[in-house]
């Protein structure tokens, strides 16, 4: 299924611009001008409250930390790799003073998770080998020993882990085993005699690799292995285990630098290995198991999948976390390159003495304000995100079995839905951007080249993007049914195989839509190809009926294959790009409630006009990029299809006198943006 904006060839053809202005708008009290259309104007800094929220201090905190050290961009380029580590962890620890880092945990040690997560965000606006580092530290590795552990482990270690004291990393994944965690070869062997675990690395396959903070810095480890009490696995367990004293590796262990990397290289990431490691018991992160001294396993969650699966629920916030920097680092992209736009001149185009803006130029506009227009709306989709996040994980007590597992669920299929859609978003804005500002988008001081680099690596850490489209498929193939936990891709491909199809597709709640779209146009699918576009509920009922066709289609193609007697696993690999593309259509239509929700929220006034052009463009760009699967499917007529794409044109020349208000309204410090030959005068003019 697209996802790219792409350029339409249909005819170029004017939209009529209606009389008066869409009802959504009536009463704004915009400006009108003679045709009747009113452009509103963008108070860039009420904007920034809006997008901001309700943590606009934390944000600004950050921001100002991020100024303070923007120094660091220029280190990055400058320093030798050994130095820039060490420049990134004493920039980590200094921002661990004022505060920021901290939030994610109990109020004894300042926390907020919602806090946490919108520090997080920000924080990408700026050097992401810093973003990446207070991720292991405080997210990944803090993040574990908080909710894999007890109060012993929080006592042991939270305060000097979250002042950045003692440096921690996550080793989970291993050589062989990246998203299959349940296969991961490492091993904890419970001595009862001694009281001890022996962590012990089998082979080459079964070394943690890729680790962050595991080449230089890190003095502890929260390592995930295979745990074995008296001869019996009980699957993957979390142990806190030293690997690090005073700077020296300890006894046991052999660590190993990655090497160069094609970016972050101010993460120290390292390979470890374990050579019969002994730790105490209590080194076992216990929240949802434990191990008696005398060597019995005991565990409040009898059946072992849906224990592995509400183990690795927990740590959902770093998933969370890296979609909305993805959609921050985007952020930066845009702001530099929409300047830019409106400084650089090119060609005589509509005047023989002076030549054209380029953000004048209707491909410059089909290039950028699009992506604007997707940035706004995944950046609301992951507001809902992170709130869910919130709620979840805000609770009197941890969580336990018994506990509203549906949200849970629910929250780790949007999560993984919202990182993919937002980090394949960043890859996509920040090449276009560069490509937009020509060769000088292409020189280190005007932040593309690092902007690529760092982030290209976000489509895959916390989680394959394609894999995490599949769980999100397979919550909406099951209904995150009882045995959502049991299922593997077999498990769920033999689930939906021993169900009517009707039931998976009423389950959507997006049932029986051909119909409703078709009530939606004026006149049917006959009648009046320009009218209609700009209905939120139009749009939103096509991207609801993609949702539902998909998901059905994928249903009947899997127990067509069971029922024909193929094997499992095979119809599963067979039906995997219809799987991937239900899921995306999915969280393309939450994408879009989102920010129909927020646009229908905000009393009338220009910031809701403008946010409704941002949705219109959002909206009908989506459909375009993938107006050959509704030609296809009947929802599309060819007549249709063109309207559509003179109508994102028309709505690309109203959102551009918008563009600059709309990016400022990023909140970029201007420390964070540098690019001085970009944005600091208008190159390619005698002004």
């Amino acid at each position: 299924m697209a996802t790219d904006q792409v350029p339409p060839i249909a005819d170029e053809l004017p939209t009529v611009e209606p009389e008066t202005a869409p009802a959504r708008v009536e009463d704004d009290g915009v400006h009108a001008d003679d045709s009747g259309y009113r452009q509103p104007e963008v108070d860039a800094d009420a904007m920034r409250t809006l997008l901001d929220g309700r943590y606009g201090e934390v944000r600004d905190l950050v921001r100002a930390n991020l100024a303070e050290h923007a120094q660091i961009l220029l280190d990055q380029e400058q320093m030798t790799t050994a130095d820039f580590r060490e420049r990134v962890r004493d920039v980590v620890v200094m921002m661990a003073g004022t505060g920021q880092t901290g939030m994610g945990f109990p109020e004894e040690y300042g926390g907020d998770i919602g806090a946490s997560i919108a520090a997080f965000e920000t924080l990408a606006l700026g050097d992401l080998s810093v973003l990446v580092k207070v991720g292991v530290q405080f997210g990944l590795f803090g993040g574990a020993i908080l909710q894999l552990g007890t109060k012993r482990h929080h006592d042991a270690h939270l305060a000097d882990l979250v002042s950045g004291r003692t440096m921690g990393c996550f080793a989970m994944t291993e050589s062989g085993h990246g998203s299959n965690v349940q296969a991961l070869g490492t091993v904890a062997t419970y001595d009862a005699e001694a009281q001890e675990f022996v962590i012990t690395t089998p082979d080459d396959a079964s070394r943690k690799d890729y680790i962050g903070n595991a080449a230089a810095h890190a003095e502890l480890a929260v390592v995930f292995a295979q745990l074995e009490v008296g001869g019996e696995r009980h699957g993957v367990h979390a142990f806190v285990v030293p690997v690090r004293e005073d700077g020296r590796v300890l006894d046991g262990v052999r660590i190993e630098d990655c090497g160069p990397k094609m970016g972050l290289n101010g993460v120290d990431n390292g390979r470890i290995w374990f050579e019969g490691v002994r730790v105490p018991r209590t080194a076992l992160l216990n929240q949802f198991a434990e191990v008696t001294p005398e060597g019995r396993y005991l565990s409040p969650i009898d059946n072992p999948n849906k224990r592995f699966f509400t183990m690795l629920g927990t740590l959902v916030q770093g998933r969370v976390c890296v979609g909305g920097a993805g959609i921050n680092a985007a952020k930066v992209a845009l702001t530099i390159a929409t300047r830019y736009a409106v400084r650089r001149r090119q060609f005589e185009a509509t005047s023989p003495d002076e030549e054209q803006v380029l953000l004048d130029y209707g491909m410059h506009q089909r290039r950028l304000l699009p992506l604007i227009a997707r940035t706004y709306a995944l950046h609301f989709a992951q507001e809902v995100v992170a709130g869910h996040l919130h709620e979840v994980f805000s609770g009197p007590g941890p969580i336990e079995e018994g506990s509203d597992e549906h949200a849970r669920r629910m929250l780790e299929s949007r999560a993984a839905g919202t990182k993919a859609l937002g980090t394949w978003h960043a890859t996509r804005t920040i090449q276009e951007c560069r490509e937009a500002c020509g060769g000088a988008g292409y020189l280190s001081e005007n932040r593309f080249a690092a902007l690529k680099a760092d982030t290209d690596v976000f489509t895959t850490f916390e989680g394959d993007n394609h894999v995490l489209l599949q769980l999100v498929a397979k919550g909406l193939l099951t209904d995150y049914a009882g045995e959502f936990e049991d299922m593997d891709q077999l498990g769920m491909a033999r689930f939906v195989a021993g169900l009517a199809v009707e039931t998976v597709v009423e389950r959507t709640a997006v049932h029986k839509l051909v119909q409703s779209v078709r009530d939606l146009l004026p006149g049917g699918d006959t009648g009046d190809q320009e009218a209609g576009l700009l209905d939120p509920n139009y749009k939103l009922a096509m991207l609801r009926f993609r949702e539902e066709h998909m998901i059905g289609g994928v249903a009947r193609r899997l127990k067509r294959g069971i029922d024909q007697g193929a094997n499992p696993g095979a119809v599963f690999s067979r039906v995997q790009d219809h799987v991937i593309a239900a899921a995306r259509a999915h969280t393309e239509r939450l994408v879009l409630e989102a920010f129909v929700a927020k646009t229908a929220a905000l009393p009338d006034g220009e910031l809701k006009v403008a946010l409704n052009l941002l949705c219109d463009l959002h909206a009908l760009t989506t459909i375009e990029a993938d107006r050959a699967w509704f030609m296809e499917h009947g929802r599309l007529s060819s007549a249709r299809s063109k309207a559509i794409s003179r109508e994102i044109n028309a709505l690309c020349r109203k959102v551009r006198p918008l563009a600059v208000d709309l990016v400022d309204a990023f909140g970029v410090p201007e420390e964070m943006l540098r690019s001085p030959e970009l944005l600091g005068w208008p190159i390619g003019s005698d002004d």
